[in-house]
């Protein structure tokens, strides 16, 4: 296993930010000449879990280092709204985060970020990745049992009560039937173990083992929020200017990776001691929950992305009037070439 990734998240965002002083937020570094080998090292900031196993895959197995990059992935803590943050001002070159208000408000105020591809979904059949679990001690056992009762949400801003909205909505129930609680992810299982919650949005891997502990159970099959965006690859705008040619074989190296993981690459016992590496879980744990999608092209559904603009909108989330705009610091031309890249690599293996 690789040792950059092992730097604790707050050592290597200050490291971070010192080796890209002057080259990523608007200081000295000329443009670049086109070699990707020529870029300053590409910092990528990502959360514990499966839904970035192609980015595990591709730096484990030198598809980055194979393109002349110099990656470095790094491991963070908190929320969508750090990564917005240390991307737009060039401590980090990029990251992966959920579209929520964050993005949407950081988009419209002119932040320096560009988004390269989708890097999530959730999928359209199977186990839910992230479902509406309702607590054994509630005693409910159908959606529609909800109204009234308190549901644990990870915050107003993101995709977990976007999710919450959707799963009530298919029932028939509104956010305004229910009183919300916001959660972490680490004090779902607790607050529904003592019947301080009645249901919660949940995640993997803490979904399945609230299942496993008799603590909660799942409301609904998938069907509520298949297909829904999940996460984005967002780069720093100014390094995107610099170095396109970088990030693109920086993409097109991660889709390669996804393709790998699409072709029965989750099966491959190698990829899996990766995967469960970087997520800190058992083979036999990462084997069994629920996992997101990746488009093999990194395609984004912007219909779905323009329905979740909406929803915090009428939620009051957003700080501005009107579109954000943000289809339009999509780099549809990055990730052209990227999929083209990815393409001419697996026919060349």
């Amino acid at each position: 296993m690789s040792l950059r990734r092992r730097l604790s998240g707050g050592i290597a965002l200050l490291a971070s930010a010192a080796l890209l002083a002057g080259c990523a937020s608007g200081g000295t570094a000329e443009a670049g000449t086109g070699d990707p080998a020529d870029a300053p090292k590409i910092t990528f900031l990502y959360s514990p879990y499966a839904d970035y196993a192609p980015f595990f895959i591709a730096e484990e197995k030198g598809y980055f280092e194979e393109a002349g990059l110099d990656v470095e992935l790094i491991s963070k803590s908190g929320s969508s709204g750090e990564t917005y943050q240390q991307v737009s001002t060039g401590s980090i070159t990029a990251g992966g985060a959920t579209w929520g208000a964050g993005l949407f408000n950081a988009t419209k105020a002119g932040a320096s970020l560009s988004v390269i591809a989708s890097v999530s979904k959730v999928p359209d059949e199977g186990k839910n990745p992230a479902p509406l679990m309702a607590s054994e001690q509630s005693g409910v056992t159908d959606a529609k049992q909800l109204k009234g009762k308190k549901i644990g949400i990870p915050g107003d801003g993101g995709f977990g009560i976007y999710s919450v909205h959707l799963a009530l909505d298919s029932v028939g129930l509104s956010l305004d039937d229910v009183e919300l609680v916001n959660l972490s992810p680490g004090d779902i299982p607790p607050a529904m173990a003592n019947g301080s919650v009645d249901a919660s949005w949940t995640i993997e891997p803490i979904s399945s083992a609230i299942a496993g502990k008799d603590i909660g159970h799942d409301l609904l099959p998938v069907d509520y929020q298949a297909g829904v965006e999940l996460g984005a690859l967002v780069f720093n705008s100014e390094y995107v200017d610099k170095y396109p040619e970088a990030v693109t074989a920086f993409t097109a190296a991660y889709l390669r990776a996804v393709q790998e993981l699409e072709a029965g690459g989750w099966n491959d016992p190698a990829d899996q001691e990766i995967i469960a590496e970087y997520t800190d879980l058992p083979v036999e744990t990462l084997t069994a929950i629920g996992l997101t999608r990746q488009d093999p092209e990194g395609a984004i559904d912007w219909e779905d992305v323009a329905r979740q603009e909406a929803f915090f909108r009428e939620r009051g989330a957003l700080e501005f009037d009107g579109p954000s705009g943000i289809e339009q610091v999509f780099r549809k031309d990055i990730l052209k070439e990227a999929v083209a890249q990815a393409a001419e690599q697996a026919a060349a293996k």
